[in-house]
């Protein structure tokens, strides 16, 4: 077998020293590297492939070992002294796939011979997109409301199933290079199909914040969108709380109205709420020198 030129990032010079690889060669293994590691958190079962597939990718390319499963780093041959290191990384990168899937799955992939085999098997079986799926999520989509959620919590979901949705249609995507910006009007157009979405389903309480941000000449981006309606609801949430604090102090006052002061505490109450008053200048030179509004209570001392 003719030895394979493999492409990476980093120093060659001691490419045919298996025990001094450079810490960006794809064979080089550390000291905390270990059969026993675990690539995600969450070990794959069967259910959310794609999330999981993300994650793993994600982990193996931080330690630079995609190449072990797309293909890129192809076994050197038998003869080379490189031949020894690749087998080590590619077990190395097979048991922490295996450590990341539930032991049923784990089983029936154990035996591939190559990082790669493994990671295709897994691709075929759990990763193709289908119409089954498709289905299932734009279902959830359609049926999902803001209803008992919090922005947040509402906004997180449609991201969930909208990342979920693009992942099974990676491969209908366009990659050539565009010169007529169609694919830059296409993903603006599916954008904004998704603000839409979005907007519709939030709770009547945001319908003056939903027309505002329609009303926009252009289309603002999901993103803003979802910032504009955050300030809307933390707006209210003070003018809530502004209000019930005025209405307690006007309250009081009400309550008071048959003590000597009760001038003084009406002003009192306007001044907590507009700074304003009758004896205004009064109750200012008052409460700066802590003095009570009230008489009887400043006798018990």
């Amino acid at each position: 077998m003719p030895e394979t030129t493999i492409t990476f990032t980093g120093d060659t010079s001691n490419a045919a020293k298996p025990d001094n690889y450079d810490v960006n060669h794809p064979y080089h293994l550390n000291n905390s590297n270990s059969p026993e590691m675990t690539l995600v958190n969450t070990m794959f079962d069967g259910k959310g492939y794609l999330g999981w597939r993300r994650s793993t990718l994600m982990s193996l390319s931080a330690k630079k070992k995609l190449g072990f499963i797309n293909g890129a780093c192809q076994p050197p041959d038998l003869k080379s002294p490189d031949h020894e290191q690749w087998s080590c990384v590619n077990d190395m990168v097979i048991s922490w796939i295996l450590n990341a899937l539930s032991k049923d799955i784990a089983d029936s992939v154990i035996y591939f011979k190559t990082a790669k085999e493994l990671w295709d098997s897994l691709e075929q079986r759990f990763g193709r997109s289908n119409v089954a799926k498709l289905y299932h999520l734009q279902k959830e989509l359609s049926g999902l409301a803001q209803e008992n959620s919090d922005i947040a919590a509402y906004f997180t979901k449609l991201k969930r199933l909208w990342d979920e949705l693009d992942a099974l249609n990676i491969i209908i995507c366009c990659s050539c290079v565009c010169v007529c910006e169609g694919k830059a009007k296409l993903t603006k157009s599916l954008e904004d199909q998704r603000l839409i979405q979005f907007l519709m389903g939030l709770n009547d309480i945001y319908a003056q914040a939903r027309e505002n941000i329609l009303m926009m000449n252009l289309f603002s981006s999901i993103d803003v969108a979802y910032s504009l309606l955050l300030q809307d609801k933390n707006q209210r949430e003070v003018y809530a709380n502004a209000h019930f604090n005025s209405e307690s102090v006007s309250f009081m006052a009400v309550g008071e109205a048959k003590q000597p002061n009760a001038q003084l505490l009406a002003d009192f109450a306007a001044f907590m709420i507009t700074g304003q008053g009758k004896n205004y200048q009064k109750l200012r030179s008052q409460t700066q020198r802590g003095a009570a509004i009230s008489p009887k209570y400043n006798n018990s001392g």
